[in-house]
This record gives structure tokens, C-alpha cells and sequence, in this order.
């Protein structure tokens, strides 16, 4: 991935904290947009079989014009202005930074917070980190929508349905083949980020294994066997 195919992509996230509370004034509403980068990655990795290339990379432009226009749609016939957020969490690993910052300046420039955090062992993502900025969002008030980016999420499946329960509308951002939780639900909207114009240049290489091909498919792992060797005991596959 080259630094200018990075920084004509858009990228990452802005922080949880002092920063992030940054929003609606007093009386404002918000939607709220949270993307989970490295997970969102992944996924699309296997999609794709590998890393994607500049034409298979989400175009945060696109996504951002998108969250403004379903913002619009709920705010429509309400009291009072509503506001869209939107923030990209993401890991830093050792020796990328020169390489991503490019990315995350993209991606602020486009009016996307990002909440940066160094990837210091398979414990440091960044799941954590935006449940707490979920949270804090619903303490401030004011929500009238929000949106969780990830590609499978079930980490934020009790939180979301909790919020939904409340007659706020929930949506999930994601790609239905890791999804089907979301995609099912009774409470919870699913939009596959193919759907969403303009997001990707080209069209996904999808396969599934409920639409595959008569000569067959090859589906990638999800990452490479090594990592068995640094995984915690007792995650493994029956």
C-alpha cells in the first residue's frame, strides 16, 4: 500500500476523550458514526483474499456524504438541529506511523475523528475503546441515531439492542457474510457497506457459501496459522 493510494482512501478515528466530546451544544442531537478499522479490515481481507488494493479501500468521503443524508432523513420533522459525528478507531502498530499518518490526516480532513491506539499485543484493540465512547455518548443525551461499523460486531450486540430498546434507531455497518447476527436481528438495522454508493470503487469479489461458484471457491483464513502460536489456550476450533 503506497502513501499516496493511503491518503486519497481516508481513514481513521479521533479520540475517546476530552476531544471527542466535542459535539452538539446544549440542545443539539447527534448521530453517531463509530468504525472499527482493524476489524473492518479483516473482513475485507477476506473478501478479498489479501490486502485490499486502492480500488477495494472504503472511500470515507463517501461514507461521510451518506451518514449526513441519514442524518437529514432523522431529523426530519423533529425539534432542534442534529448533528452527525463520526469517528475511526484504529490500531498503530510499531514502525507504521510514518506510513498511516498520511490516512489519518485524510481522514480528519474530511471531518472524521480518529482515536489512534498503539498495537502493543493482541490485546490492545480497540473494542474497548469505543463501547466506552458508546457509552459516554449515551450518558451526554441527546443520541438520535447511531451507527456501529465492524464486520462481524458482537461485541456491540447488547449495547445496541439496549439503545434500540430506547426507541433510538440502531444500525449496523458491515458485510452480511460476517454479520448474520445483525442481519437477522428484530431490533437492529443492517447495511452492507456495498450498498452504500460510492463507498467502493469496484465491485466486491464476493462468495459465500450459499452462492458458490460450480467449479468452487477458495475462502482465505482469516489470518495466518502462525498466530496460533501467540493465541490464548483453549481458543481453538472442535
Amino acid at each position: 500500500m503506497s502513501v499516496s493510494e493511503i491518503a486519497t482512501e481516508m481513514p481513521e478515528s479521533a479520540e475517546a476523550g476530552s476531544e471527542a466530546s466535542a459535539g452538539p451544544g446544549s440542545g443539539g442531537r447527534r448521530v453517531l458514526l463509530v468504525w472499527d478499522a482493524p476489524n473492518l479490515d479483516m473482513g475485507l481481507g477476506a473478501i478479498l483474499g489479501g490486502r485490499p488494493t486502492a480500488a477495494y479501500r472504503p472511500r470515507f468521503d463517501a461514507l461521510g456524504r451518506w451518514l449526513l443524508a441519514r442524518t437529514a432523513d432523522l431529523s426530519a420533522g423533529g425539534k432542534g438541529r442534529v448533528e452527525a459525528e463520526a469517528t475511526v478507531f484504529t490500531n498503530i502498530a510499531p514502525g507504521t506511523a510514518d506510513v498511516v499518518r498520511p490516512w489519518v490526516e485524510a481522514l480528519r480532513n474530511v471531518g472524521f475523528a480518529v482515536f489512534a491506539k498503539p498495537k502493543i499485543d493482541e490485546d490492545s484493540d480497540v473494542d474497548a475503546d469505543m463501547l466506552e465512547h458508546i457509552a459516554l455518548r449515551q450518558r451526554e443525551g441527546g443520541l438520535a441515531g447511531i451507527m456501529v461499523a465492524s464486520a462481524d460486531g458482537q461485541a456491540f450486540r447488547e449495547p445496541l439492542e439496549a439503545i434500540a430498546a430506547q426507541g433510538i434507531p440502531a444500525q449496523v455497518l458491515g458485510f452480511r457474510e460476517h454479520a448474520s447476527w445483525a442481519v437477522t436481528s428484530d431490533t437492529l438495522d443492517f447495511v452492507d457497506l456495498e450498498d452504500i454508493p460510492g463507498v467502493f470503487r469496484e465491485p466486491l469479489p464476493r462468495v459465500s457459501l450459499d452462492s458458490l461458484p460450480d467449479e468452487g471457491a477458495w475462502l482465505q483464513p482469516f489470518r495466518p496459522l502462525s498466530a496460533l502460536l501467540t493465541s490464548r489456550a483453549g481458543q481453538g476450533v472442535a
